[in-house]
Protein backbone atom coordinates (compact mmCIF):
# COMPACT_ATOMS: atom_id res chain seq x y z
CA UNK A 1 0.00 0.00 0.00
CA UNK A 2 1.51 3.31 -1.10
CA UNK A 3 2.09 6.14 1.35
CA UNK A 4 -0.27 9.12 0.79
CA UNK A 5 1.45 12.15 -0.69
CA UNK A 6 1.73 15.14 1.65
CA UNK A 7 -0.85 17.89 1.18
CA UNK A 8 0.02 21.53 0.57
CA UNK A 9 -0.78 22.21 4.24
CA UNK A 10 1.56 19.38 5.26
CA UNK A 11 4.36 20.85 3.18
CA UNK A 12 3.87 24.32 4.60
CA UNK A 13 3.87 22.98 8.15
CA UNK A 14 7.11 21.10 7.43
CA UNK A 15 8.65 24.22 5.91
CA UNK A 16 7.97 26.31 8.98
CA UNK A 17 9.45 23.58 11.17
CA UNK A 18 12.65 23.57 9.10
CA UNK A 19 13.08 27.28 9.88
CA UNK A 20 12.81 26.84 13.64
CA UNK A 21 16.26 25.38 14.35
CA UNK A 22 19.39 24.03 12.70
CA UNK A 23 20.57 24.71 9.16
CA UNK A 24 19.38 23.12 5.91
CA UNK A 25 20.32 23.35 2.23
CA UNK A 26 17.47 24.31 -0.10
CA UNK A 27 18.72 23.72 -3.68
CA UNK A 28 17.15 25.36 -6.72
CA UNK A 29 15.72 23.18 -9.52
CA UNK A 30 14.67 24.81 -12.78
CA UNK A 31 12.23 22.19 -14.09
CA UNK A 32 10.35 19.08 -12.99
CA UNK A 33 13.18 16.66 -13.79
CA UNK A 34 15.78 18.58 -11.79
CA UNK A 35 13.28 18.97 -8.93
CA UNK A 36 12.55 15.24 -8.77
CA UNK A 37 16.24 14.38 -8.89
CA UNK A 38 17.00 16.76 -6.02
CA UNK A 39 14.14 15.28 -4.01
CA UNK A 40 15.59 11.81 -4.61
CA UNK A 41 18.82 12.94 -2.91
CA UNK A 42 16.95 13.61 0.31
CA UNK A 43 16.77 17.40 0.34
CA UNK A 44 14.00 18.47 2.70
CA UNK A 45 12.83 21.45 0.64
CA UNK A 46 13.40 23.03 -2.77
CA UNK A 47 13.39 26.58 -4.10
CA UNK A 48 12.68 27.79 -7.61
CA UNK A 49 15.22 29.92 -9.46
CA UNK A 50 14.09 32.85 -11.58
CA UNK A 51 17.24 32.67 -13.71
CA UNK A 52 17.18 28.91 -14.23
CA UNK A 53 13.52 28.88 -15.20
CA UNK A 54 13.92 31.88 -17.52
CA UNK A 55 16.85 30.21 -19.31
CA UNK A 56 14.83 27.01 -19.73
CA UNK A 57 12.20 29.11 -21.54
CA UNK A 58 14.73 30.90 -23.75
CA UNK A 59 14.59 34.19 -21.82
CA UNK A 60 17.05 36.22 -19.77
CA UNK A 61 16.59 36.36 -16.00
CA UNK A 62 13.58 38.53 -15.07
CA UNK A 63 12.32 38.16 -18.65
CA UNK A 64 9.33 35.87 -18.04
CA UNK A 65 5.77 36.82 -17.18
CA UNK A 66 3.92 36.34 -13.92
CA UNK A 67 1.59 33.82 -15.54
CA UNK A 68 4.55 31.75 -16.73
CA UNK A 69 6.10 31.76 -13.27
CA UNK A 70 2.87 30.86 -11.46
CA UNK A 71 2.29 27.96 -13.88
CA UNK A 72 5.87 26.80 -13.32
CA UNK A 73 5.47 26.96 -9.54
CA UNK A 74 2.24 24.97 -9.64
CA UNK A 75 4.00 22.30 -11.75
CA UNK A 76 6.91 22.06 -9.27
CA UNK A 77 4.51 21.78 -6.33
CA UNK A 78 2.48 19.07 -8.03
CA UNK A 79 5.56 17.12 -9.14
CA UNK A 80 7.27 16.89 -5.74
CA UNK A 81 6.54 15.82 -2.16
CA UNK A 82 8.65 18.44 -0.39
CA UNK A 83 8.01 22.14 0.29
CA UNK A 84 8.74 24.51 -2.59
CA UNK A 85 9.86 28.10 -1.97
CA UNK A 86 9.20 30.53 -4.82
CA UNK A 87 11.79 32.94 -6.13
CA UNK A 88 9.03 35.46 -6.82
CA UNK A 89 11.31 38.29 -7.95
CA UNK A 90 9.81 41.70 -7.04
CA UNK A 91 6.21 40.50 -7.04
CA UNK A 92 5.63 41.33 -10.73
CA UNK A 93 4.24 44.76 -9.91
CA UNK A 94 5.53 48.20 -9.04
CA UNK A 95 2.72 48.97 -6.59
CA UNK A 96 1.73 47.27 -3.36
CA UNK A 97 -1.73 46.27 -4.55
CA UNK A 98 -0.24 44.46 -7.53
CA UNK A 99 2.25 42.68 -5.30
CA UNK A 100 -0.61 41.50 -3.11
CA UNK A 101 -2.48 40.10 -6.11
CA UNK A 102 0.65 38.33 -7.38
CA UNK A 103 1.27 36.80 -3.97
CA UNK A 104 -2.31 35.56 -3.83
CA UNK A 105 -1.75 33.70 -7.12
CA UNK A 106 1.51 32.18 -5.90
CA UNK A 107 -0.11 30.98 -2.67
CA UNK A 108 -2.94 29.51 -4.74
CA UNK A 109 -0.30 27.59 -6.74
CA UNK A 110 0.63 25.77 -3.53
CA UNK A 111 4.07 27.14 -2.66
CA UNK A 112 5.25 26.73 0.93
CA UNK A 113 7.16 30.00 0.86
CA UNK A 114 7.93 32.94 -1.41
CA UNK A 115 10.35 35.85 -1.51
CA UNK A 116 9.75 39.48 -2.45
CA UNK A 117 12.71 41.61 -3.56
CA UNK A 118 13.22 45.35 -3.11
CA UNK A 119 14.78 45.74 -6.57
CA UNK A 120 13.04 47.85 -9.22
CA UNK A 121 14.63 46.48 -12.40
CA UNK A 122 15.69 50.06 -13.23
CA UNK A 123 19.47 50.42 -13.60
CA UNK A 124 19.35 54.13 -12.76
CA UNK A 125 17.31 53.57 -9.59
CA UNK A 126 17.76 49.88 -8.75
CA UNK A 127 16.10 49.81 -5.30
CA UNK A 128 12.70 50.91 -4.04
CA UNK A 129 13.03 53.44 -1.24
CA UNK A 130 12.66 51.74 2.11
CA UNK A 131 9.15 53.04 2.81
CA UNK A 132 7.86 51.76 -0.53
CA UNK A 133 9.66 48.45 -0.06
CA UNK A 134 8.06 48.03 3.38
CA UNK A 135 4.62 48.84 1.96
CA UNK A 136 5.13 46.12 -0.66
CA UNK A 137 6.16 43.58 2.00
CA UNK A 138 3.11 44.46 4.08
CA UNK A 139 0.90 43.87 1.05
CA UNK A 140 2.50 40.45 0.59
CA UNK A 141 1.97 39.67 4.28
CA UNK A 142 -1.67 40.74 4.08
CA UNK A 143 -2.28 38.55 1.02
CA UNK A 144 -0.73 35.53 2.75
CA UNK A 145 -2.71 36.10 5.93
CA UNK A 146 -5.93 36.38 3.92
CA UNK A 147 -5.32 32.84 2.59
CA UNK A 148 -4.63 31.25 5.97
CA UNK A 149 -1.21 32.64 6.81
CA UNK A 150 0.76 29.40 6.52
CA UNK A 151 2.92 30.37 3.52
CA UNK A 152 6.33 31.57 4.68
CA UNK A 153 7.29 35.10 3.55
CA UNK A 154 10.92 35.94 2.76
CA UNK A 155 12.04 39.57 2.60
CA UNK A 156 14.97 40.16 0.23
CA UNK A 157 17.35 43.13 0.33
CA UNK A 158 19.08 43.34 -3.06
CA UNK A 159 21.60 46.09 -2.37
CA UNK A 160 24.73 43.97 -2.81
CA UNK A 161 23.31 42.35 -5.94
CA UNK A 162 22.61 45.68 -7.67
CA UNK A 163 25.91 47.34 -6.75
CA UNK A 164 24.82 49.21 -3.61
CA UNK A 165 27.19 47.71 -0.99
CA UNK A 166 26.03 49.82 1.94
CA UNK A 167 25.77 47.35 4.83
CA UNK A 168 24.12 49.94 7.07
CA UNK A 169 21.29 50.45 4.58
CA UNK A 170 21.02 46.72 3.93
CA UNK A 171 20.67 45.90 7.63
CA UNK A 172 18.12 48.69 8.13
CA UNK A 173 16.08 47.29 5.25
CA UNK A 174 16.18 43.73 6.58
CA UNK A 175 15.07 44.88 10.03
CA UNK A 176 12.22 46.86 8.48
CA UNK A 177 11.15 43.86 6.40
CA UNK A 178 11.16 41.67 9.51
CA UNK A 179 8.96 44.21 11.28
CA UNK A 180 6.67 44.33 8.22
CA UNK A 181 5.95 40.62 8.55
CA UNK A 182 8.74 38.75 6.77
CA UNK A 183 9.30 35.34 8.38
CA UNK A 184 12.80 34.91 6.92
CA UNK A 185 15.37 37.43 5.69
CA UNK A 186 17.68 37.20 2.69
CA UNK A 187 20.43 39.44 1.30
CA UNK A 188 22.06 37.88 -1.80
CA UNK A 189 25.86 38.07 -2.15
CA UNK A 190 26.86 38.18 1.49
CA UNK A 191 30.33 36.64 1.26
CA UNK A 192 32.39 37.32 4.38
CA UNK A 193 31.87 35.90 7.84
CA UNK A 194 31.60 39.44 9.15
CA UNK A 195 28.79 40.32 6.74
CA UNK A 196 26.91 37.13 7.51
CA UNK A 197 27.20 37.54 11.28
CA UNK A 198 26.09 41.17 11.03
CA UNK A 199 22.88 40.16 9.25
CA UNK A 200 22.16 37.11 11.43
CA UNK A 201 22.56 39.13 14.62
CA UNK A 202 20.59 42.10 13.29
CA UNK A 203 17.40 40.16 12.50
CA UNK A 204 17.58 37.51 15.25
CA UNK A 205 15.61 35.52 16.21
CA UNK A 206 14.19 35.44 12.68
CA UNK A 207 16.00 33.02 10.32
CA UNK A 208 18.36 34.05 7.52
CA UNK A 209 18.80 32.54 4.05
CA UNK A 210 22.33 32.63 2.62
CA UNK A 211 23.10 32.38 -1.10
CA UNK A 212 26.10 30.20 -1.98
CA UNK A 213 26.38 30.09 -5.77
CA UNK A 214 30.15 29.87 -6.23
CA UNK A 215 32.81 27.19 -5.55
CA UNK A 216 35.18 27.06 -2.61
CA UNK A 217 34.91 29.01 0.58
CA UNK A 218 32.76 27.96 3.51
CA UNK A 219 31.17 24.57 4.03
CA UNK A 220 27.64 23.90 5.27
CA UNK A 221 29.11 23.28 8.73
CA UNK A 222 30.94 26.64 8.63
CA UNK A 223 27.76 28.46 7.61
CA UNK A 224 25.66 26.68 10.21
CA UNK A 225 28.10 27.77 12.91
CA UNK A 226 27.43 31.40 11.95
CA UNK A 227 23.75 30.97 12.76
CA UNK A 228 22.38 30.81 9.21
CA UNK A 229 19.18 28.78 9.02
CA UNK A 230 19.04 27.88 5.32
CA UNK A 231 21.38 27.88 2.30
CA UNK A 232 20.28 28.26 -1.33
CA UNK A 233 22.30 28.27 -4.55
CA UNK A 234 20.16 30.38 -6.88
CA UNK A 235 20.72 29.66 -10.56
CA UNK A 236 24.07 27.91 -9.97
CA UNK A 237 22.88 24.33 -10.59
CA UNK A 238 21.09 25.39 -13.76
CA UNK A 239 24.17 27.30 -14.89
CA UNK A 240 26.36 24.22 -14.34
CA UNK A 241 23.92 22.08 -16.35
CA UNK A 242 23.85 24.58 -19.21
CA UNK A 243 27.64 24.84 -19.15
CA UNK A 244 27.98 21.09 -19.72
CA UNK A 245 25.32 21.16 -22.44
CA UNK A 246 26.94 24.14 -24.21
CA UNK A 247 30.37 22.53 -24.11
CA UNK A 248 29.04 19.27 -25.60
CA UNK A 249 27.00 21.11 -28.25
CA UNK A 250 29.97 23.25 -29.31
CA UNK A 251 32.11 20.14 -29.70
CA UNK A 252 29.35 18.55 -31.77
CA UNK A 253 29.26 21.63 -34.00
CA UNK A 254 33.01 21.15 -34.51
CA UNK A 255 32.49 17.53 -35.53
CA UNK A 256 33.58 15.90 -32.25
CA UNK A 257 31.67 13.72 -29.77
CA UNK A 258 34.09 13.62 -26.80
CA UNK A 259 31.82 15.47 -24.37
CA UNK A 260 28.90 13.06 -24.91
CA UNK A 261 30.47 10.43 -22.66
CA UNK A 262 28.94 9.83 -19.25
CA UNK A 263 25.36 10.65 -20.30
CA UNK A 264 22.90 10.29 -17.40
CA UNK A 265 19.98 8.63 -19.18
CA UNK A 266 20.60 5.20 -17.67
CA UNK A 267 20.35 6.71 -14.19
CA UNK A 268 17.43 9.02 -14.90
CA UNK A 269 15.08 6.51 -16.53
CA UNK A 270 14.89 4.23 -13.45
CA UNK A 271 14.63 7.25 -11.15
CA UNK A 272 11.73 8.84 -13.02
CA UNK A 273 9.89 5.60 -13.81
CA UNK A 274 6.59 5.49 -11.96
CA UNK A 275 6.16 9.27 -11.69
CA UNK A 276 3.85 9.41 -14.67
CA UNK A 277 3.11 8.09 -18.14
CA UNK A 278 6.22 6.62 -19.74
CA UNK A 279 7.44 7.86 -23.12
Amino acid sequence: MSTPRPSVSDKRRTFHQLHQSGCFVIPNPWDIGSARFLQSLGFKALASTSAGFAWSQGHADNGVTRDMVVEHLAALVEATDVPVNADFESGFSADAAGVGESVRLAVQAGVAGLSIEDSTGNKDNPLYDIDTAVERLRAARKAIDATGGDTLLVGRAEGLLVGRPDMGDLVARLKAYANAGADCLYAPLLKTREQILTVVEAVAPKPVNLLMGWPGGMTVADISALGVRRISVGGALSSVAYSSFMNAARQLAEGRFDALTGAAGKELNPLFRGWGREA
